[in-house]
């Protein structure tokens, strides 16, 4: 046992990064930062190249930002065993400084946050769902990140040579010294197949709104595979836990309801006809 624990990595680091007073700058929370500030550069030229005004990008940046962080503490909090006591203090409903977030939560919120954005503003929502897509990949592997150093999504008991684990008493670890599946690592790593696989789709030029769609399949899918590597999560119904009821959910509901929308309104709510847009696209690749 003392040759397998040598043989794994070993994560010492305080999930506070460091303090002033009593307040604590986390690890989990400069993570976000640095995946926002990713997600923002490499997505604000794409959606300048189809048109958008630099106000559009910055609204559409810190609304979906704002919306996303509530809507996944909220379903973060929502699926609590101990739901009461978030309800007896509401402070620690909205604590999204403390960590503890459900993608899918901020998923959907942000969905419907840029349709009533788009509609409002006669934008396409179909390249705000592509430019969405770039946001959501390689900025969430950065946020990934923080999950590792914290210690909170790991899968069970390991001796595999990439195995973690925690030093650190402050960790989310169930056991100090004890070696896990990185289950949060195997996130970070499908986080970027996905990044890879839009910007794939991306470089063959399809009609606008595809790469977002292609996105929004391939996160439930992700989710319902991962998820079985995940032991500090509870199953439910069916041997799924939460995410994996939810990622079927999606793909039940959201997703046919997308690509119906896609087929029949290729240029819901812009003002530019879907010619426009392509050849706009063609120049941006181009240019």
């Amino acid at each position: 046992m003392i040759h397998a624990v040598l043989g794994v990595i070993t994560i010492p680091f305080d999930p506070v990064l460091f303090r002033v007073g009593s307040f604590g700058v986390h690890w989990y929370g400069v993570a976000y930062v640095v995946a926002f500030a990713v997600g923002m550069r490499i997505t604000s030229g794409y959606a300048r190249s189809r048109g958008f005004t630099e106000k559009q990008i910055s609204d559409l940046y810190w609304w979906n930002i704002a919306i996303g962080l509530l809507g996944g503490r909220l379903y973060f909090v929502i699926q609590q065993p101990n739901l009461g006591d978030y309800l007896r203090n509401p402070i620690q409903v909205i604590a999204v400084w403390q960590g503890g977030m459900a993608f899918f939560g901020a998923l959907m919120a942000c969905l419907l946050t840029s349709l009533v954005y788009a509609y409002r503003n006669h934008l396409s929502i179909w390249v705000i769902l592509d430019a969405g897509a770039l946001f959501a990949t390689l900025p969430q592997a950065i946020g990934r990140i923080g999950n590792i150093i914290n210690g909170d999504i790991l899968g069970d008991r390991s001796n595999l040579p990439w195995a973690v684990r925690y030093t650190n008493p402050h960790t989310f670890a169930p056991q100090v010294g004890v070696a896990y599946q990185p289950a949060g690592a195997y996130e970070l790593l499908g986080s970027l197949v996905l990044f890879a696989v839009v910007l794939l789709v991306l470089s063959r030029r399809p009609p606008m709104g595809v790469a977002g769609i292609t996105y929004l399949i391939g996160y439930p899918v992700s989710q319902l595979l991962l998820f079985y590597l995940r032991s500090t999560e509870p199953v439910l119904a069916f041997g799924l836990k939460q995410a994996q009821l939810t990622a079927l959910a999606f793909m039940v509901v959201v997703i046919p309801l997308l690509i119906v929308l896609r087929r029949r309104y290729p240029g819901a709510f812009g003002a530019r006809p879907e010619g426009d847009q392509a050849r706009l696209h063609s120049a941006a690749d181009t240019g």
